[in-house]
């Protein structure tokens, strides 16, 4: 059983940041793959970032590179994104995902994924 529960969204204005944080408890040992991905009203859920287990591996959607920034802290547990100079068109509920898979390749797809948490509000007014 692997539990996610993200947290840190909010209401910003254009051109803030925020850094939404995934606390990921696990009953099983091991770093599993983790991404975010957001979902705005009427749209299909959409990958933003990926990180490997050992965090030395990251992808990103376009839409996110150079102003967000995955990480993580495996000592804690828990995977974060940055999220800078956001705009309203960045308005969605983050929502994050773990998987047991090893194919970093594949970590754009929502199908790679075995496990998601609630999602947090992220509005971006202009």
């Amino acid at each position: 059983q692997v539990l996610l529960q993200e947290a840190g969204g909010g209401l910003v204005q254009a051109g803030d940041s925020l850094r939404l944080s995934c606390a990921i408890a696990e009953s099983t040992v091991g770093r599993k793959v983790a991404a975010w991905f957001r979902r705005a009203p009427d749209n299909e859920r959409e990958f933003v970032a990926a990180i490997n287990g050992n965090g030395d591996r990251t992808l990103y959607a376009d839409s996110a590179k150079g102003r967000f920034t995955i990480s993580r802290d495996n000592a804690k547990n828990a995977v974060y994104l940055q999220m800078n100079s956001l705009k309203p068109e960045d308005m969605a509920v983050y929502i994050c995902a773990a998987s047991e898979r090893r194919n970093f390749a594949l970590a754009a797809h929502k199908d790679f994924y075995n496990y998601w948490g609630q999602g947090t509000q992220v509005t971006v007014s202009s």
